[in-house]
């Protein structure tokens, strides 16, 4: 129980209020561990005012990409151990931390073993009706894994992204940078559609789709360029018509690339026939900033905003959570996206697998997994004091900004507000937290991150 003072009476005892925190210290002495607040009386430099009667937007969920490397890790582990694990990181019970939105490969990216597509033919040979599509290299894995998932979480978000059409469809025949040639455009979207309808199949619904990873980046294998005019007509007259034919239900997600050029998506969905078939735009953060975001919400704000990839790896063996929840979680958060999905959920103590000239080799897994034994990483945390506590649903709610810490505040179904605060200053900050006439005073020391949870 906490003691709480009125600003103006600070001697004066409130009805006590619960406020239970949970703490990620710089450390590792606190690791998402429940730490006991004790409040003090004296002023705070650093206020925040909880406003919840102020709602933004709604919560879709936090989580990983689920690669093909993270999926096969995790499939070689024995059934015990992989169920444990599975269940502390899709689960919502104590010692678990309720991911709830989970992002895969259309095809494979640069942290598969190897690339491949669903419809990979020899050189010289086409398949326009697509005779030879087959799930059958995810069925391996990914597919399996996420069958896993869904039973522990059957509402979990799973978001589709391409990393490149078949080789056949290409410009330059190649499976790293070229485009999508004109006259496979319209094959391309039956592509999408092929590949929904496959893992429906399998009980997994393709919640949302983004139609280019990184459509700038033609140095990933694999990779391939989408300019913003090809992306606009692949939609308006191809995707979109295809999904609206076939009743696709599978939300149309744009760009999925740096938060350096929001003019990319403000092109796209200034053109109404195309913006009519689209759900929103996703975002990374390898390049600018995230307040990118708000200025394409101030241009179109009926479309949703995604926060899709971002790495958050532990360097030099520090372990500063408060830096990425700051500059990833409540950066994005802050400018309007429904989500965050971190980038690689598992990789091996070698950062492997990965896809050879192309492929990242220094992608640090949320978890590290080597056979059964598994390590938890910095992305882990970041994600986790937010999916512990903010379940999809939730609506982020207006909170004051302050100077030298960061902050995002939620309301959940249930009614209980939820405080994720980063200090990322070089020195512990004395914060106070203001709702109504009832507030609480705490010390948050440098590199820390919590998350406080509460009711009126």
């Amino acid at each position: 129980m906490l003691i709480f003072f009125l600003n103006a009476f600070p001697f004066l005892l409130l009805a006590q209020l619960k406020v239970e925190s949970w703490e990620t210290s710089n450390d590792k002495t606190m690791l998402l561990s429940k730490k006991n607040i004790v409040s003090s009386a004296n002023d705070a430099a650093e206020v925040i005012a909880i406003n919840a009667s102020k709602k933004y937007q709604s919560v879709d969920g936090f989580g990983f990409a689920l690669t093909g490397g993270s999926a096969q890790h995790i499939i070689r582990m024995s059934a015990q151990e992989r169920k444990k694990l599975l269940n502390e990181l899709f689960g919502n019970g104590p010692g678990q931390v309720g991911i709830s939105y989970i992002r895969v490969s259309i095809g494979a990216s640069d942290l598969n073993e190897y690339v491949f597509s669903y419809d990979d033919l020899k050189a010289g040979e086409t398949d326009p009706e697509l005779k030879h599509f087959s799930l059958s290299q995810d069925e391996k894995d990914v597919v399996p894994v996420l069958k896993e998932i869904l039973a522990i979480s059957p509402n979990i978000k799973v978001m589709g992204s391409p990393w490149s059409a078949p080789v056949w469809m290409k410009s330059n025949q190649n499976v790293q940078g070229g485009r999508l040639k004109d006259e496979y455009y319209s094959a391309y979207a039956d592509y999408f559609v092929k590949y929904i309808e496959a893992m429906k199949k399998h009980g997994i619904v393709i919640d949302a789709l983004t139609v280019q990873n990184e459509p700038f980046n033609d140095g990933n294998t694999p990779s391939m360029q989408f300019l913003a005019k090809e992306e606009l007509r692949f939609i308006r007259d191809h995707l979109g018509p295809n999904f609206k034919r076939k009743n696709i239900k599978t939300k149309i997600v744009l760009y999925d690339h740096n938060c350096d050029a929001p003019e990319y998506p403000i092109s796209i969905l200034a053109d109404q026939k195309a913006a009519a078939y689209i759900d929103g735009s996703g975002f990374h953060l390898y390049a600018g900033q995230t307040a990118a975001m708000s200025k394409v919400h101030d241009a179109f704000p009926g479309k949703n905003l995604y926060f899709t990839e971002m790495m958050a790896v532990s360097k030099d063996g520090g372990f500063n959570t408060a830096y990425p929840v700051g500059r990833i979680l409540i950066g994005a958060l802050r400018n309007w996206s429904k989500n965050v999905i971190l980038w690689n959920l598992a990789a091996d103590p070698g950062y492997n697998p990965h896809t050879d000239n192309g492929g990242c080799s220094i992608c640090q897994g949320a978890v590290t997994i080597d056979g059964d034994y598994v390590v938890r990483n910095l992305a882990f945390y970041v994600i986790a004091h937010a999916s512990k506590f903010v379940p999809v649903g939730s609506y982020r709610i207006e909170s004051s900004l302050t100077t030298k810490v960061s902050n995002v505040a939620f309301l959940t179904p249930e009614g209980k507000r939820v405080l994720i605060i980063s200090n990322n200053s070089a020195e512990p900050q004395l914060v106070k937290v203001v709702e109504g006439d009832q507030s609480f005073s705490y010390t948050i020391n440098r590199g820390s991150s919590l998350t406080h949870i509460w009711s009126l």
